[in-house]
């Protein structure tokens, strides 16, 4: 049984059955946040007077990049645990492993051609789809709930969540811990965390506009999620792609964060869009003053002696 107050919370199954149709929550959770995202995507280029059309026309391209890039650090960084005594699974569905980072990456990758390909501006759209990959990034942790993954250390607080025996690292065994006994739902915590960060990338691109420039709130992104993803992957166990026993995606968060702050400093060092600008012109030769009405003549022109 679980401590008193905790809640057995897990899923009863990892897809949706329809009949004979079996359709995975995890793919149900990238649909929803795919279609989410082009929505907020297509407002905020309204917003920044820009034409929401290549949401729609670039999205599959974004999406399949993406996918590939996140399919590719999920193989390396669990490779030893999940695919060296079978290789042919990396290949096979159902694709339910994705890593966040190498979806950004090749998410970013489809971006880049797709805008030099149309001559758009690449900070400008990538600010644009700040909000709406946080939001996505948001609904799809979710699928870490169905699958029961991303859970850190075993706690006795209410939102605890059960692990089944079979889906535990080695080092939270049902041995060592009980079945039943609750853990860190740390895909809710970053799903939460995300969702924070959406909002404040939409207060700053409505209400302090004036004050951005392309770009900044792409790198708000870097040290945002940067710091969200380095501060829950300390209490995750299970690594196989670590950098002098540092997990990577401690690393590679942590850089996020510097790249992120340093991008900005050197977007604002110097003056920029938001800058008046004055007339030199009209400083280096200021206008006469008015020449004087009639009624202020000098009156004593033709005074008597």
């Amino acid at each position: 049984m679980l401590p008193l107050g905790l809640i057995d919370i897990r899923p009863v199954s990892t897809a949706l059955h329809i009949g004979p149709v079996s359709v995975d929550f995890y793919g149900i959770g990238y649909a929803l946040a795919l279609a989410i995202g082009v929505w907020i995507a297509s407002r905020q280029a309204r917003l920044r007077n820009e034409n929401p059309d290549h949401i729609g026309n670039g999205i599959i391209f974004v999406f399949v990049l993406g996918l590939i890039g996140a399919r590719l650090y999920h193989l390396i960084d669990q490779w030893n645990t999940l695919y060296a005594s079978d290789p042919i699974k990396a290949i096979l569905p159902p694709y339910t492993g994705l890593g966040i980072y190498g979806g950004i990456v090749g998410g970013v990758i489809a971006v880049l051609i797709y805008t030099r390909r149309h001559h758009l501006s690449f900070l400008r759209w990538a600010d644009i789809a700040v909000p709406a990959v946080l939001v996505g990034q948001a609904i799809a942790r979710w699928g870490n709930f169905f699958n029961q993954e991303l859970y850190g250390p075993p706690t006795t607080l209410p939102w605890g969540i059960a692990i089944d025996c079979s889906k535990r690292v080695t080092e939270y065994s049902c041995a060592l811990y009980p079945p039943g006994t609750g853990f860190q739902p740390l895909f809710f915590y970053e799903s939460s965390l995300d969702f924070i960060g959406a909002l404040i990338a939409l207060y700053l691109a409505r209400r302090v506009a004036h004050r951005l420039r392309d770009g900044d709130l792409f790198s708000f992104w870097f040290i945002w999620y940067g710091g969200v993803r380095s501060v829950l992957e300390l209490f995750r166990l299970g690594y196989d792609w670590t950098f002098f026993g540092i997990p990577t995606a401690i690393l590679v968060g942590v850089a996020a964060m510097i790249f992120g702050a340093v991008t900005i400093w050197l977007r604002h060092r110097a003056p920029g869009p938001y800058t008046l600008e004055v007339d030199a012109s009209r400083i280096a030769a200021p206008e006469p003053p008015p020449e004087p009405s009639p009624t202020m003549a000098d009156t004593s022109e033709g005074t008597p002696a």
